[in-house]
């Protein structure tokens, strides 16, 4: 799994079949210091993440092994959202600190 902040989303009117319903997001990675790296992602969302809130994503064959999207051609999944992040007893990212 990577870390990854929402920045939009992305509208397709005209997909795959298999996609009709799916709520599509833009996605940039995170480093492990919370900076933005120039990476982006367009992935399928599972959980409802909205505007600027930090997600989980599941990549590859990984992302079509969730119930339901293995019939899906899915390259990456937000599979969670994230509430905090720590590195060496650092808070990186904090959810609730993100609002104040």
């Amino acid at each position: 799994m990577q870390i990854a902040k929402v920045r939009g989303t992305v509208v397709s009117t005209q997909k795959e079949p298999s996609l009709r319903g799916a709520k599509l997001l833009l996605l940039q990675f995170v480093d492990e210091e919370g900076r933005l790296l120039p990476q982006y992602e367009v992935a399928v969302d599972q959980v409802g993440a909205g505007l600027d809130e930090w997600v989980l994503i599941s990549r590859g064959s990984a992302a079509r092994q969730v119930a339901g999207s293995e019939t899906r051609p899915l390259d990456a999944l937000v599979v969670g959202i994230i509430d905090t992040v720590s590195v060496d007893n650092r808070i990186v990212y904090g959810k609730k600190d993100q609002y104040r």
